[in-house]
């Protein structure tokens, strides 16, 4: 049984923070005033705080470089298997404290900033996100690079470089705004430019086909792909691994082959239209727009990346000293493609061995699909990718014509197996005839690869079982489940370091790099210093957030009330409006505050009417004399990764309550759960397995599970049947029909009403009654703080399984055909001969 750690065994402790040696403060001051003077030709007199984080990133970043290099010149000793994640969305955040964490520099930098007489967080608070994603796709991606970095895979992250990343909403009267996220204003000091590695990528154009001889993709516009490398550190093992983003750069004599001086000018302004496919991230990630753009944005970056990895292969230093084979490739190259947004990395990679490498197509198909895996991340089908097949030929028409034959061979062995099921040879195609011929990216995806996965047990189930089920039927060992993780290094270490500085004191720092330690805190569930102790790291965390959203909103909460938080983008699936509807019903006496924020996509109607909703709501709720000091409801704007840092370690309870069987995984539940949030939520994507890790009485579970869902679909849902069941929805959706929430225009919400009552696909009247009685019941657990803390230590215990470590390990074992390792790079100090002997250590292993 575990016990508290002595006083004398936690002084025995080096921090998980790093460790405050003379020299390493008096070096980072020195580094800071180099790069305060040189970099930015800037001194104290009139340097501003962004110049201050500036000379400070710089001096973290000269402590990566080294190791940057150092990891580069192991992998090629050592020639491992190398991992190349493509994902159109990399959601990081912020990088230097990161940087500082993972490095183990932490205290000496916070020693070093204030013996210089500044302040840390103020530092912090200057760096701008990197916001080059929507939402849990793209935060997955920056999780998984974390671990992958973490493990010691040789992995790199493939994305693009955009100019503007996600909208900053901003609410105005209720409605949401967008502003253009120009996030490199000031310049990004942790990217470095790769001008040498520019690669072309072609567009449009024809395809020559002449008698015995292979097509010639002919007349192609280029654009230019200009790498920018980001350094991705390990946690404390030297290893630093690279994300490499492609921005659009025009050449040089793009539209200038002919022309005259007019022409000139109206050319060189031109460029912009090339440079255009890397300028902004579109702001929807579960919803398909077929827009040319978006395909350019798609092609552009596997058509760069496949580029750079074919070169990656040509000179590693197997193919440098012996005769070059393609047949080795799987074994040297596995690509994840991160949904099915690099989809055309298939026909990609099937053109550059099938015309260029001069491959047979039957070496060059069996190559490709060795190579490629799959995570499929939604079932909902107006968020599956389906191009139309016109687009695509006036883009791409090489590679149309490639799906076309990858889609006969493949449609011929269906018929081959299953000759007179026409229906099946239909659903199982590429190309969808209905509506306007269109290329399903996902059944591409499954075709050209040798695993699927889904990201939780749930929902893997449900793709095997209804969405892709003629796939699974064919080739059931191809699917597979890795439920999702999140990086206990910033969703712990870095955005709640009181907790996580209990925890080391308690059971030891391992649970860092291996989450499931954190099982031993099962047994100080009954220890009262312990519950004390985790009570008051949550009520300061509370606390600070109290006084954060005093500052930045103008928002006065009580933080001893309960912080119920629904943190999701806007979404009828992920039923912000039953949370609403909650809210209306609890007008009457409550302590509690409820925080709703995310965003919506600018052109998605719905999710725009329901953020004015929910503030609508809010300001009557909060300005009531009565209520208004009991019950605060609060949508805060702008949702991103440093917000998120802010409010999940404050949160005590998080919604979950997507209807069943539409979420498939989600993140955001992990995060609150290891933070210290209890779960209200329904059994859909991985709440399910955080009620069987926690148990489920541990949970608030409520509502229809998957099967009520299927069967309410079957007899069909009555919305109506509920209105004029349950009173209390009556009374709450007749104050929203009224106008009592919008009195100045009393028909304003005219068209969510519209919806809930005749085409609210995700049943939200169904599960009301469940969700209120549910409620009741956190609301009677709050009241007991030792119990409800007790239930809270369980989470935590049980949250080891959601560490995204444990995801990538899965990935590597069983579908990229790599192994994890410990082994520590020696620093750039140590000679180049320490070097080789780790190579070939892991080599032999």
């Amino acid at each position: 049984m575990a016990t508290p750690l002595t006083d004398q065994e936690k002084r025995k402790q080096i921090s998980i923070r790093g460790i405050v040696g003379v020299e390493n403060v008096a070096e980072l001051k020195q580094g800071f005033n180099r790069h305060l003077h040189f970099t930015l030709v800037k001194d104290r007199n009139v340097a501003t705080p962004r110049d201050y984080y500036f000379a400070l990133a710089h001096t973290v970043r000269d402590h990566l470089v080294g190791r940057w290099i150092r990891t580069q010149q192991f992998y090629y000793e050592a020639d491992p298997k190398r991992v190349y994640y493509l994902s159109l969305e990399f959601y990081m955040g912020r990088a230097l404290q990161n940087t500082m964490i993972n490095l183990g520099l932490q205290n000496a930098c916070d020693e070093a900033i204030y013996q210089l007489g500044l302040d840390m967080e103020d530092l912090e608070e200057m760096e701008e996100d990197a916001g080059l994603g929507n939402g849990g796709l793209g935060r997955l991606a920056a999780c998984f690079l974390d671990s992958m970095a973490t493990l010691g895979l040789a992995a790199y992250g493939y994305g693009i470089r955009y100019e503007y990343g996600i909208f900053n909403q901003k609410i105005k009267d209720g409605w949401q705004f967008e502003e253009a996220d120009d996030w490199l204003r000031y310049g990004n000091p942790w990217e470095k430019a790769r001008p040498e590695f520019m690669l072309p990528v072609h567009f449009y154009g024809r395809v020559e086909e002449e008698d015995g001889k292979e097509p010639k993709w002919v007349n192609s516009q280029v654009v230019l792909a200009m790498p920018y490398d980001t350094p991705i550190p390990g946690y404390m093992n030297n290893t630093v691994n690279t994300m490499r983003l492609w921005s659009a750069r025009a050449p040089n004599d793009f539209n200038l082959r002919d022309f005259n001086v007019g022409d000139y000018i109206q050319a060189v302004l031109d460029r912009n239209l090339a440079e255009n496919i890397s300028r902004v991230l579109y702001p929807n990630d579960n919803f398909f727009e077929g827009k040319e753009l978006r395909l350019k944005q798609e092609y552009f970056v596997v058509a760069a990346t496949l580029q750079d990895v074919i070169r990656c292969f040509k000179t590693s230093k197997r193919n440098c000293s012996g005769p070059l084979s393609f047949d080795s490739f799987p074994d040297k190259v596995a690509i994840q493609l991160n949904d099915t947004h690099p989809a055309m990395a298939i026909p990609e990679l099937m053109r550059i061995f099938v015309d260029i490498e001069k491959l047979d197509w039957d070496t060059a198909w069996n190559i490709t699909k060795q190579t490629f895996a799959y995570t499929n991340h939604t079932v909902l089908p107006e968020a599956l990718e389906r191009w139309p097949v016109e687009l695509m030929e006036r883009l791409l028409p090489r590679h149309l014509q490639i799906i076309y034959r990858i889609n006969q061979i493949h449609l011929d062995h269906i018929a081959s197996l299953f000759p007179d099921d026409m229906d099946r040879i239909r659903r199982m195609s590429l190309i969808e005839e209905e509506g306007g011929k269109r290329v399903n990216m996902a059944h591409l995806c499954i075709v050209g690869s040798h695993k699927v996965n889904g990201v939780a047990e749930i929902h893997s189930d449900i793709i095997k079982r209804d969405v892709f089920r003629d796939f699974s039927e064919l080739e059931p060992e191809k699917f597979q489940n890795k439920t999702n993780g999140i990086t206990p290094r910033r969703w712990l270490l870095l955005c709640n370091p009181g907790l996580a500085d209990l925890i080391a004191e308690a059971i030891g720092e391992d649970y860092v790099k291996d989450l499931n330690h954190l099982q031993k805190l099962n047994d100080l569930v009954d220890y009262d210093t312990f519950i004390r102790d985790v009570a008051k790291v949550k009520q300061d965390n509370k606390l600070k957030f109290a006084q954060y959203l005093e500052k930045v909103y103008n928002v006065d909460i009580n933080p001893a009330s309960m912080f119920d938080v629904h943190v999701k983008r806007i979404h009828e699936y992920k039923r912000q409006l039953l949370n609403c509807l909650h809210v209306i019903t609890m007008y009457n006496p409550e302590f509690s505050a409820s925080l709703l924020q995310s965003s919506a996509a600018p052109g998605y109607h719905m999710a725009k009417m329901i953020i004015k909703l929910i503030t609508s709501v809010a300001d009557v709720v909060n300005n009531d004399p009565v209520i208004g000091r009991k019950l605060k409801v609060i949508y805060l704007e702008n949702y991103r990764v440093s917000l998120a840092e802010k409010v999940i370690p404050a949160t005590d309870l998080s919604e979950q309550i997507s209807t069943a069987g539409t979420e498939a995984s989600g993140t955001g539940n992990m995060k609150f759960m290891l933070n210290g949030a209890l779960t209200i939520g329904t059994m859909d994507g991985a709440n399910v397995e955080m009620a069987e890790e926690a148990g489920e009485e541990n949970l608030f579970i409520f509502g229809m599970r998957v099967e009520d869902v299927a069967e309410m679909d079957k007899e069909g849902y009555d919305a109506l049947q509920y209105y004029e069941s349950l009173p209390e929805l009556k009374q709450a959706v007749d104050q929203i029909k009224s106008g009592y929430f919008s009195p100045k225009q009393p028909e304003m919400f005219s068209d969510i009403i519209n919806m809930l009552f005749h085409h609210d696909r995700f049943k939200v009247f169904a599960d009301y009654e469940s969700y209120v009685k549910c409620q009741e019941r956190v609301s009677a657990l709050y009241k007991d703080q030792r119990e409800w803390t007790r239930v809270v230590i369980k989470n935590i215990a049980a949250s080891g399984k959601f560490s995204s470590d444990r995801s990538i390990k899965e990935y590597a074992t069983e579908i990229w055909g790599v192994e994890p390792t410990d082994l520590k790079i020696p620093p750039p100090s140590e000679p180049r001969e320490a070097l080789e002997e780790t190579a070939r250590t892991l080599r032999k292993n």
